[in-house]
């Protein structure tokens, strides 16, 4: 199976082996196009798949609310891409099968199945920290979708003008004040829906270490990713192959 995610700042993809949960090829990615317009978008998910020669089933994630392929809010591409029908759009530019979820959807599912959050019941919320904080909210295993708790109100702020990790590094910030912002932000998703596990997804899970140590006062075990950054491309593979 083969998936690709859509991010604020790249298009990545790869075949998936689903039976260990894992790339089978070294991923592929380009440049998110600015402004992030649904054609331009689909042009570099074309690419991505063309760089591989993949035919067959697709699964494609996005930054954003995705019910039955169609996406309804676009907080980090254009606002183009607000009720269009992207399974559509996607599918007839590449000449096949498409599914469209949630990428941080796409990435807890992935974990859930294969990583950090694999075997646990009780509510689990994976975070995907990047251009923004997406979330997936899974109660005993099963998804709750499109929850986009990196939109939340902290402080008058959306949570992730605050907390993301673009936050950080447009901001300057160490990491310990980065850390003391994450802090706010997992409390107050804590005192929301009281999960037993949080899961820090994206890029920046590679470096955990460097921060997760630095947060206290949360009840939930925190983790980072197993699967780091690939998970959206395994999520969105898992989906792909129900198609």
């Amino acid at each position: 199976m083969f998936g690709v995610d859509i991010g604020g700042t790249g298009i990545k993809g790869a075949p998936v082996d689903l039976d260990r949960g894992e790339l089978s090829d070294e991923r592929f990615k380009v440049a998110t196009p600015h402004p992030a317009t649904p054609d331009a978008v689909i042009e570099g998910v074309h690419e991505v798949v063309r760089h591989f020669g993949h035919t067959g089933p697709l699964g494609v994630t996005f930054p954003g609310v995705v019910v039955e392929g169609t996406t309804r809010t676009a907080a980090n591409v254009d606002s183009g891409w607000i009720g269009i029908d992207a399974r559509k759009l996607i599918s007839e530019r590449l000449g096949q099968p498409v599914v469209v979820l949630n990428d941080a959807d796409a990435a807890g599912v992935a974990e859930v199945t294969f990583g950090a959050g694999r075997g646990r019941g009780g509510v689990v919320i994976m975070l995907t920290l990047g251009t923004g904080i997406g979330s997936a909210l899974f109660v005993d295993g099963r998804l709750v979708p499109n929850t986009e708790l990196g939109h939340l109100e902290l402080h008058g702020h959306d949570a992730e003008t605050r907390a993301s990790v673009k936050a950080r590094e447009d901001h300057d910030l160490s990491w310990e004040h980065w850390a003391h912002r994450l802090q706010k932000y997992l409390a107050h998703v804590e005192m929301l829906f009281s999960p037993g596990l949080f899961v820090i997804g994206g890029g920046i899970s590679r470096k955990a270490d460097k921060f997760l140590p630095l947060i206290e006062g949360i009840t939930a075990e925190i983790v980072p990713a197993e699967l780091q950054n690939s998970a959206g491309i395994v999520g969105a593979a898992m989906a792909a192959a129900k198609l």
